[in-house]
């Protein structure tokens, strides 16, 4: 069994899920969202409170737990979500961080925001009105950021008389995309946001339905697998240095394991120079550990003193990861500026800083059908792209498919430093 099948032991009990919601305009997210804290009693007295006014204000006979993620003045006066809106809840059986994301093809970017960290995304459909080009537009875009895990949601199913054939055939509709879209672990359930079907508490309308309820599926999911145990990968953010009498000699680097599961002992090599030394011990804040794995940020100490700094990387002797200037990756444009090719930028990568080059544009997705355009080269906001880069130096890296950490960068305007597109290398 592999080790990223296997992961360590004390990551069993990092149970946090990420997840996203996204659909079409009116689908009933930010209801969903609402319905799941209210029946899972995840609402603060005094919000229920402020919830029962501004329903009032508005003239709803019932409580709309829209409101509750919909939360700038300007989303509820136009009875839309115009930004990602995070929200954050637990269970006993696990904890939430939850990114509701706007419907509209315009908000691209916040969508790839929102699910950028997701382990998990809830995508809706209106049982009226099944699969739309949306649907297939969002499922792309969570395929494309990698994540494993996608949730079906066939809302509304009260406006079907929660019929099973609504159901199934919107089940069919969405089967020939998945291999397509290359995702592997896709689920479906009909819920009713609105009424509370399926969401929290099981349906006693769809007794044909004989799975778990949305919030059992959340709680239950396996996300131990999700995270990178088999590259080990450590980029050093900080020299640790104390200067102070009883760390004299101490001499330490720090930074966030982005791979793997590391353990004192192991030969290991420092990039760009390629020295080799051993791993003498991996320190905390409350000691020494035994071992150290994804997302665990600690501090490492090495056996011999090499010149290191931040944008170094720390890697297995016998399984270092790629390096080079020049790559191949999808972007997606967060600017309003266009891409300009043959434009320098500034690129993130890890925790190195350095300059490249937008050598060329290979085509642009249509996110509506798939379909790759090879003619127009321009890329503009909320566009994907899939582009050539150069670097100004070196950067190790592995395919974002495979580490989504060593496997992701970040474009930045020199100009204005403004991050105007995020790219996962191929």
């Amino acid at each position: 069994m592999s080790t990223k099948e296997n992961p360590a032991p004390g990551y069993l009990d990092m149970e946090l899920l990420r997840f996203t919601t996204a659909g079409s305009v009116d689908d009933g997210k930010s209801t969903l969202i609402g319905r799941l804290l209210y029946d899972s009693k995840a609402i603060f007295e005094d919000q229920m409170e402020q919830l029962e006014m501004a329903s009032q204000r508005r003239g709803e006979e019932q409580i709309n737990l829209a409101l509750l993620t919909d939360g700038l003045r300007a989303e509820r006066e136009q009875g839309i979500t115009i930004d990602v809106a995070y929200r954050y809840f637990a269970t006993p059986k696990r904890k939430f961080i939850i990114a509701d994301t706007p419907g509209h093809v315009q908000y691209t970017r916040n969508m790839v925001t929102g699910a950028s960290t997701a382990n998990l995304a809830i995508i809706l459909v209106d049982a009226r009105h099944g699969v739309l080009e949306q649907t297939i537009r969002h499922s792309y875009i969570a395929s494309l950021l990698g994540i494993p895990h996608i949730l079906i949601c066939v809302n509304k199913m009260d406006l079907v008389e929660y019929g099973e054939e609504v159901f199934e055939d919107i089940r069919s509709q969405f089967d020939p995309f998945k291999e397509t879209l290359n995702i592997g672990d896709v689920r479906f359930i009909p819920i009713s946001a609105l009424k509370g079907d399926n969401v929290v508490d099981k349906s006693t309308n769809m007794s044909w339905y004989d799975g778990p309820t949305l919030l059992e599926m959340l709680e239950t999911i396996n996300i131990r697998s999700d995270a990178d145990f088999v590259n080990r990968r450590f980029p050093v953010q900080y020299v640790i240095r104390p200067q102070r009498e009883e760390y004299h000699d101490y001499r330490g680097y720090a930074g966030r394991v982005a791979g793997g599961v590391w353990k004192p002992g192991e030969k290991v090599a420092v990039l760009p120079g390629g020295f080799e030394t051993t791993l003498e011990a991996i320190d905390t804040m409350t000691g020494e550990i035994e071992e150290a794995f994804p997302p665990q940020s600690v501090t490492f100490r090495l056996a011999h003193d090499i010149d290191i700094s931040r944008g170094d990387m720390i890697v297995p002797v016998e399984q270092q990861p790629h390096i080079g200037q020049e790559f191949d990756l999808m972007v997606c444009w967060l600017s309003e500026k266009p891409m300009v090719l043959g434009g320098k930028y500034v690129i993130r990568h890890t925790t190195s800083e350095l300059r490249g080059i937008i050598r060329e544009v290979d085509y642009k997705v249509n996110i509506n059908n798939l379909n790759e355009n090879k003619e127009d080269k321009s890329v503009g906001l909320n566009e994907i792209a899939k582009i050539k880069i150069k670097t100004s130096k070196p950067i190790f890296y592995d395919s974002y498919e495979e580490n989504h950490i060593t496997g992701s960068i970040i474009i930045i305007d020199e100009g204005t430093n403004n991050t105007v597109g995020a790219g996962m290398i191929i």
